[in-house]
């Protein structure tokens, strides 16, 4: 019997190859705990975020980004960057925050991206396999998309994937958790508001995080790990390996399609509703 389509890594040649892969959100709590664990941004979001009221509404919103800009038409992504602005202008702390931050601040939109590939470049080789050096520095050469759709000058993209290896290690080691940016972690770990199916995921959506995770800075955010723990996480993560290579594409990027449609249908009610003169 013929086996579905499958990916592997070496198959990996650009960003698009990556990037649709619906198993990525996998990787997404791990990356906004990093995301928060660099004053700048966590205290960015403590002050500006609604992740009690609305625990998705920052993944959805990083969900429908990613997707816009890899996959988008030109006018999609220039309508999430246009809605990316907006919510950035107000995020910046003055005299009166403990932590100075910008939204719009280069060096933060770097480390924001950088979470993004190296948490989609971690997962995705865990499930797919490793991807072929020669195309892993094209597809590592494509995330810089994720920064300079926004305000990312392009050369502060690190120059190469061992330059990025280099600027990731000194960032991870100069992270700080403080009690601010641990409390906005758990309020994303243990949502108490949201649709049920969101809290039913939620324990191995913690498996996952944690376990995928630096240790220093799964210690830093206080997130309990154990011999146990490690083996339940290596487990998840071996079936995962077996399973989803062998779904067929329109699963494996029901999610891409799915946040695509959301965004359209959005665009299109906008384009519908009169302008307020």
């Amino acid at each position: 019997m013929r086996l579905p389509w499958t990916l592997h890594g070496s198959d990996v040649r650009r960003i698009s190859d990556m990037a649709g892969e619906s198993v990525l959100l996998a990787g997404g709590g791990r990356a906004i705990l990093l995301q928060l664990a660099n004053p700048g941004v966590g205290h960015g979001v403590a002050e500006h975020s609604d992740f009690v009221e609305r625990p998705l509404s920052r993944l959805h919103g990083t969900m429908t980004y990613l997707y816009s800009i890899v996959f988008g038409t030109p006018s999609e992504v220039a309508h999430v960057r246009r809605v990316v602005g907006r919510a950035h202008r107000p995020v910046h702390g003055g005299e009166s925050s403990s932590v100075r931050y910008d939204a719009f601040d280069p060096g933060l939109q770097l480390w924001v991206a950088a979470t993004l590939y190296d948490s989609a470049l971690q997962l995705f080789e865990r499930v797919h396999g490793p991807i072929d050096p020669a195309h892993a520095e094209t597809v590592y050469q494509d995330y810089a998309l994720v920064g300079t759709s926004l305000q990312m000058p392009r050369e502060l993209w690190p120059a190469d994937v061992a330059s990025f290896r280099r600027y990731w290690d000194d960032a991870v080691e100069h992270l700080v958790v403080d009690d601010v940016t641990r409390r906005v972690a758990h309020e994303l770990l243990h949502p108490t508001t949201g649709p049920w199916w969101l809290r039913a995921v939620m324990p191995l959506a913690r498996l996952v995080t944690a376990g995928s995770l630096p240790s220093g800075v799964r210690d830093d955010f206080g997130l309990p790990w154990s011999t146990g723990a490690q083996r339940r996480y290596d487990r998840v993560m071996r079936v995962t390996a077996v399973v989803v290579p062998h779904l067929p594409p329109r699963l494996r990027h029901v999610l891409r399609d799915g946040y695509l449609r959301r965004l359209r249908s959005a665009m299109a009610a906008e384009a519908r509703t009169p302008a307020r003169g």
